[in-house]
């Protein structure tokens, strides 16, 4: 490998070499996991690289190729598991200043990798009236590539799913790792071949997503004694057809008490939350919904003063991971899990063994037309053995668990390697140079991609056995 050879044919293309700017950006939120902290403390890459068009990161890919150099692509890096952390060193690949929208239609948005979803959703509003989907709580800072390159689902997931089902991305464009990068436009469920593939087989340059109508929507806070209380209530609005929702989270005390600072003078000490994102149409029947199930709406934004507003983060900055982001604000020692409870019976069992070592928080998902638990618990962290005790708890009651403490795709649990998968790895990036050390099937030549595993997401046969 000849860094220095392969940054003299970059030409004009945007270069950076500070070792601590370097560093920087050669890192992404994987300090959530002390596992991953210790074992990714060091990783740097050797410069970054930022094209500005696909023919900038053709000319990046072709000059990696030749001198060997490994390639890391990153968006915000905004990601959890050190999916943006160039292992290999080489080159970081920033793809931040390639972020215009580029074609906004009535149902449907194509977009640059680099684009920022808030500011895309800012356009599409305007355009049209209509807002992407779902998005992580880093809706604020995520790039589109970034998050369908590590993402799974988040915020507008309650209706609409995930990442992983066919037609929530509707299209993507990607570079090849080749002595002559190819630009590939995929469609239907080539899709899934890059789709949380953390870069490791082609550098997504666009995407095209579909768009959902576009609400004004309203934060509501609803506390309860009880988790469990809470839980169900957050199952029930999620099954109430009527009720247009885009976040349910319960979040079991002390979490909002301990955690969501800014909103401490609206709950109640003890108190259990349903966090909610509501259609402003739903609101009043939302409102009725809470006092039939015996909820304590302490918060609703519709009826907040404007400095209230600018002084408290929207709910979905306090969910999904942006809860385990506030409790390590106040307490370092905290880390998380990410899990799927088959049932409510299941989250009882899991609370009530494990209690305040795991402070309960539920992320309420659509997957294949039934209401689901998405976990992502805390944990009060001690050691790794007893980390790996309470993944072992969540297996044996029949709980899965999409590990956060890996920073491959395989031994997370997050996606499947087949042999397709394989294949156009071996298509898209014959040398291995994109992302490396990320996909154990490339590797591990023996790697098993048939043990009886669940998978976030899956291998694309079960699409042909589904459909």
């Amino acid at each position: 490998m000849s860094i220095a050879e392969f940054r003299a044919e970059l030409g004009d293309i945007p270069q950076e070499d500070n070792p601590r700017i370097v560093q920087q950006r050669s890192r992404d939120h994987y300090w959530y996991s002390p596992v991953l902290k210790a074992k990714l403390d060091h990783v740097t890459a050797e410069v970054v690289v930022s094209p500005r068009s696909t023919e900038e990161v053709k000319t990046t890919l072709r000059a990696a190729y030749k001198h060997g150099v490994a390639i890391t692509p990153r968006g915000a890096g905004t990601g959890n598991y050190g999916q943006a952390m160039p292992l290999s060193g080489g080159a970081m690949l920033n793809l931040m200043n390639m972020d215009k929208v580029l074609e906004i239609k009535p149902d449907r948005v194509r977009a640059q990798a680099g684009a920022v979803l808030e500011a895309m959703d800012h356009e599409t509003k305007a355009a049209v009236g209509g807002e992407l989907r779902f998005h992580p709580s880093t809706y604020r800072m995520a790039s589109l590539g970034g998050f369908i390159a590590g993402g799974s689902g988040g915020v507008g997931s309650v209706r609409w799913g995930g990442l992983r089902n066919l037609g929530s991305i509707l299209g993507l464009k990607i570079v090849t790792c080749e002595a002559e990068p190819r630009e590939l436009d995929l469609k239907g469920e080539d899709i899934l071949k890059v789709a949380h593939a953390y870069g490791t087989n082609g550098i997504i340059v666009e995407a095209e997503m579909p768009l959902a109508p576009a609400y004004d929507w309203v934060d509501m806070i609803v506390g309860f004694d009880e988790f469990m209380d809470a839980a169900a209530f957050a199952q029930a609005v999620a099954l109430q057809d009527g009720l247009l929702v885009k976040e349910v989270a319960p979040c079991a005390a002390p979490i909002p008490e301990a955690y969501f600072n800014r909103h401490k003078p609206y709950l109640k000490d003890g108190q259990s939350v349903v966090l909610l994102m509501v259609a402003p149409v739903s609101v009043d029947a939302m409102e009725l919904f809470v006092a039939h199930h015996k909820g304590d709406l302490v918060y609703r934004a519709d009826q907040a003063s404007d400095e209230e507003k600018r002084r408290l983060p929207p709910v979905y900055e306090l969910a999904w991971n942006h809860t385990t982001l506030r409790a390590l604000k106040v307490d370092n020692s905290i880390t998380y899990l990410q899990t799927r409870y088959p049932s409510i019976e299941h989250v009882r069992k899991i609370y009530e063994l494990l209690g305040d070592e795991l402070p309960m928080h539920i992320e309420i998902t659509r997957q294949d037309g039934e209401v689901t638990f998405a976990g992502l618990p805390l944990v009060r962290y001690t050691t790794e053995e007893r980390l790996e005790e309470i993944i072992r708890i969540h297996e044996d009651n029949g709980c899965n668990v999409f590990n956060p403490h890996r920073y491959t795709l395989e031994e997370g649990g997050m996606k499947r390697t087949d042999q397709k998968q394989l294949d156009f790895k071996r298509e898209a990036d014959p040398k291995g140079i994109l992302n490396p050390g990320k996909m154990v099937a490339w590797e591990n030549p023996d790697f098993d991609f048939n043990a009886g595993k669940v998978w976030l997401f899956d291998g694309l046969n079960t699409v042909r056995q589904s459909a």
